[in-house]
């Protein structure tokens, strides 16, 4: 074993996710039903150790949200599982929040291919956080989270001193306590799951945490970004006929109105859900509808009073 191998190791025993647990080292000899126990019980307790760290998470939102606003971007970067789980985040609030592609992003060490297979060596490369941001342009309104279950992966915490080096708001979400990634961070979110039920299987506790803080991350920004209307996705984007069905569902749901009257709003706004609502409501045509919102910077409730005064 090299220096370099031996004290890798030593530094990842001393990481909580990479805790070995004696009283599971027979979980084999099991009965299946026991151990789905034993994991189901295991999941339990994420969500407490994210309650933990609302204050911090809450911050990093108000943060993002007002860098959101000024036309910045939302960047995940992260290697493995928490690479993936930023690009899955990201893939979805184009169709949920009608977001620009452009506007939530999920960088990867190694690339598209390393969301189906790993790529060697990818996580431990610095230069390649660098090369990957650097092609996404990043600037000061831009916020890049790092995500890391160990909190020491070499991309992560590199993408996260690369940005903060340009500017950009840096946050940086880990599984253990006193990382490198939250220190390099100008907000760190540590949520702290524990030992994995298998040693050292971060897609378990430590994924579903941090799946959950991205999830908070992306849709608690969109709601402060005005994206909804009370718990109402109106700016959702009808790309299929499921779609294109709750679309009309949220508009009678925030309006009461008839189904010709929704159809009629839909048609006169081109079937823009948040638009829609506002011709029920405020008794406008599309075109006034369009202008109101967009004077309003998207917010349908600051369009409503504007359009009652």
């Amino acid at each position: 074993m090299t220096t370099e191998h031996r004290a890798l190791r030593t530094e990842l025993e001393t990481l909580t996710t990479e805790a070995f647990r004696p009283e599971l080292a027979e979980i084999d000899t099991l009965p299946t039903l026991d151990i789905a126990r034993l994991m189901n019980g295991e999941d339990a307790e994420v969500a407490a150790a994210v309650a933990l760290r609302l204050p911090e998470i809450s911050a990093a939102i108000d943060a993002i949200a007002a860098r959101m606003a000024r036309g910045g971007r939302l960047v995940y970067a992260g290697a493995g599982t928490a690479g993936r789980l930023g690009i899955l985040d990201a893939s979805e609030c184009p169709p949920t929040f009608n977001t620009d592609p452009g506007q939530v992003v999920g960088v990867i060490a190694g690339g598209p291919r390393a969301m189906v297979t790993s790529v060697e060596g990818a996580e431990d490369s610095a230069e390649l956080a660098q090369k990957d941001l650097d092609a996404l342009g990043i600037r000061a309104a831009d916020t890049v989270v790092g995500v890391s279950a160990s909190g020491r992966t070499p991309y992560a915490v590199a993408a996260v001193e690369h940005a903060r080096a340009l500017g950009a708001l840096t946050v940086g979400l880990s599984c253990n306590a006193g990382s490198a990634l939250a220190a390099a961070a100008e907000q760190g979110i540590e949520v702290v799951v524990g030992p994995e039920l298998l040693t050292g299987s971060t897609r378990l506790k430590a994924g579903t945490a941090q799946k959950l803080v991205l999830n908070m991350l992306s849709t608690i920004t969109m709601i402060r970004l005005g994206k909804t209307y009370g718990n109402l996705m109106v700016d959702v984007r009808a790309s299929n006929d499921k779609l294109r069905a709750r679309s009309r569902r949220i508009v009678a749901l925030a309006t009461g109105a008839s189904d010709e009257e929704i159809e009629a709003a839909l048609t006169a706004t081109g079937g823009e859900v948040k638009n829609a609502i506002l011709v029920v409501l405020a008794g406008v045509d599309g075109p006034s509808a369009a202008r109101l919102l967009e004077e309003s910077r998207g917010h349908l409730r600051a369009a409503l009073t504007a359009a009652a005064g």
